[in-house]
C-alpha cells in the first residue's frame, strides 16, 4: 500500500504543479518569483534563508530570482540591525499591488482544481499530508 501511495501522491503533485505553473504563467510571471512575493505577502519581511526554507528553492535559483524582483521594483533588501550580515527581503507597494492581485486570480483557480473534493474531504486531505510530512521530517533527523 506504501508504493501506491507514493505513486498516487506524485501524480497528483505533477498534475497540481502543471495547473499551478499554468495558472501563475498568464500573469506573465514565473513560479519562483510569485512563491517569493507570496511568501512576503503572507508572512511578512523575511530573511533570504527564512524563505528558502518555506518554499524550497536552491540558493542559486534564490538569488536569481531576488535580484530580477529587486530590479522590477517588487521587493527591497534592507539590513537586519541584529546581524548586519543578513538582510531582510521586503514587498515594495508595487510588489504587493502585484502579488495580491495575481495571488486573487491564481487562488480562485487553485480553488476550482480542489472542488473536486468537498470540505470534509479537504480537511482530511490536509490533516493526513500534515501528519505525514511532519512524520517523515522527524524520522529524516533521526
Amino acid at each position: 500500500m506504501a508504493g501506491q501511495l507514493w505513486i498516487v501522491l506524485a501524480r497528483c503533485y505533477k498534475a497540481l504543479s502543471a495547473q499551478v505553473e499554468e495558472s501563475v504563467s498568464k500573469s506573465g510571471m514565473c513560479l519562483t518569483d510569485f512563491m517569493i512575493l507570496e511568501a512576503l505577502l503572507h508572512k511578512g519581511p523575511l530573511t533570504i534563508t527564512e524563505i528558502q526554507g518555506k518554499i524550497l528553492l536552491a540558493s542559486g535559483s534564490m538569488t536569481a530570482a531576488v535580484d530580477r524582483l529587486e530590479k522590477k521594483g517588487a521587493i527591497v533588501r534592507r539590513s537586519i540591525q541584529q546581524d548586519r550580515r543578513a538582510r531582510q527581503l521586503e514587498l515594495t507597494s508595487n510588489g504587493r499591488r502585484t502579488i495580491e492581485r495575481i495571488f486573487r486570480e491564481h487562488s480562485g483557480e487553485f480553488e476550482s482544481l480542489i472542488s473536486v473534493l468537498s470540505d470534509a474531504e479537504k480537511r482530511q486531505t490536509y490533516a493526513s499530508l500534515k501528519k505525514l510530512g511532519l512524520h517523515t521530517a522527524t524520522k529524516r533527523k533521526d
